[in-house]
């Protein structure tokens, strides 16, 4: 047991989530005879989860910061209609319905957080406000149709990686870009070992370290070899490029920059981050504005897959990014999380949505093993809060953000007079 714990770096409910996603694919390979690792299903996954993936890693930052959002599937359809309505009746290319979405997308978003950050009112009823007044707006803009969406916008929803090189039985762009990730992960894992060792902090053995990159390296070389070996004119898709772009960048903020730990501080004790300097205000209007723009972006990717934006889009699709979330190890109180994590539970729900599909169970059923799996979830962090685990909030505020003495002194005092919620 200590062998697994170094292996996954001791975090119970991290590779419990990574255990529950390898044992259900393993489970639906068997029932299924084979059909859920093939490079088609695997493809319709990614597909046809991508825009959910993409809501959870904005969802992540709003709910450690203390928060939730409820008009993520509402904002989705009002910028998917908007932008579908742009290109056809302004002429717009593409790109410049991309950029309208995003910037739309903004605007929503500055003005939620604004309620929020700045007239202090909690974002759970600003966001059930937004959910009904863009739904409202998403009907009365499409006056209740359905906009179809050109070729080209359509690539952005179900396009693939194209052909280039020589003729090799695979898609060399799939191919070169698995070969790159592998060689990412190795380097950025060995060039971490390193800087710790430097810094005097306790690293594993090398040979957890080594175990641990040759399983993400098989890992991601067998989805390579899955997404290059499909029928012709297939590859990985374009929003699984977008997804994997937006996890390297939004982890990269959120572990490495001084926002990032800043989002973390304001969602496990906010007085005490207001003390050492961090502005809840602003932190809390970019996590909505940030929450927004993403929503933007997969109403887009989805009208793209669909071919054209309607009334029904966006549809409970926040219920789905939150539990999504809290199944990737989030905490209901804030300040706990990963962006990894949120992609790992939203993993989990599209395998399971998936599988169950093939094997023919109904809707109602899936449901109701959907809310089981997000009860038992939570149940479990909240256990491990109730045997008195550490958790991340403890080590940023008495950590990251103490570098500065003084800084350091008025968290200890402010946690001494304030219980914190993590």
């Amino acid at each position: 047991m200590n062998a697994i714990k170094q292996l996954f770096g001791g975090n119970t409910r991290q590779f419990g989530m990574i255990f529950a996603l390898v044992a259900l694919v393993v489970f639906f390979q068997i029932m299924t005879e084979g059909v859920t690792l093939t490079s088609g299903n695997l493809m319709n996954l990614l597909n046809g989860n991508a825009y959910i993936l993409i809501l959870a890693i904005g969802m992540v930052l709003v709910i450690i910061a203390g928060h939730i959002d409820l008009s993520v599937g509402s904002i989705a359809a009002f910028v998917g209609i908007t932008v579908a309505l742009a290109i056809r009746d302004w002429d717009l290319p593409w790109w410049a319905g991309v950029l309208l979405g995003l910037a739309l997308g903004a605007v929503i978003g500055a003005w939620q957080g604004f309620w929020v950050a700045y007239i202090g009112i909690p974002a759970f009823i600003v966001t059930l406000a937004g959910m009904m007044l863009f739904r409202g707006l998403n009907q009365f803009v499409g006056k209740s149709n359905t906009i179809p969406v050109p070729e080209d916008f359509q690539y952005l929803g179900a396009g693939y990686l194209p052909e280039i090189g020589p003729n090799t039985g695979y898609n060399n762009l799939t191919v070169l870009l698995g070969l790159a990730t592998v060689a990412l992960v190795v380097t950025m894992g060995l060039r971490g070992r390193a800087k710790a060792a430097r810094l005097g902090a306790v690293v594993a053995p090398m040979w957890v370290q080594a175990t641990k990159l040759a399983l993400i390296s098989a890992a991601i070389l067998y989805a390579t070899y899955l997404f290059a070996t499909g029928r012709p004119g297939t590859s990985l898709p374009i929003p699984g490029i977008i997804l994997i772009g937006l996890v390297l960048f939004y982890g990269f903020i959120s572990s490495r920059t001084v926002i990032g730990r800043h989002i973390y501080a304001v969602g496990g004790n906010r007085h005490a981050a207001e003390l050492s300097g961090v502005r809840s205000k602003k932190v809390n209007f970019m996590v909505m504005m940030n929450m927004a723009i993403l929503a933007g972006l997969a109403g887009m990717i989805f009208v793209g897959r669909s071919t054209a934006s309607g009334p029904s889009d966006g549809m409970m699709w926040e219920l789905d990014a939150i539990a999504a979330v809290f199944i990737g190890g989030a905490a209901v109180t804030g300040g706990v999380g990963t962006v990894v994590g949120s992609i790992i539970g939203g993993l989990v729900m599209a395998v399971l949505n998936n599988g169950l599909q093939l094997l023919g169970v109904g809707a109602d059923a899936t449901q109701i093993i959907k809310g089981l799996v997000l009860l038992a979830a939570v149940a479990f962090d909240v256990y491990n809060k109730s045997q008195g685990k550490p958790s991340i909030t403890g080590m940023l505020s008495r950590g990251l953000l103490t570098k500065n003495k003084p800084q350091a002194e008025a968290v200890e005092a402010a946690e001494d007079k304030i219980p914190t919620r993590a």
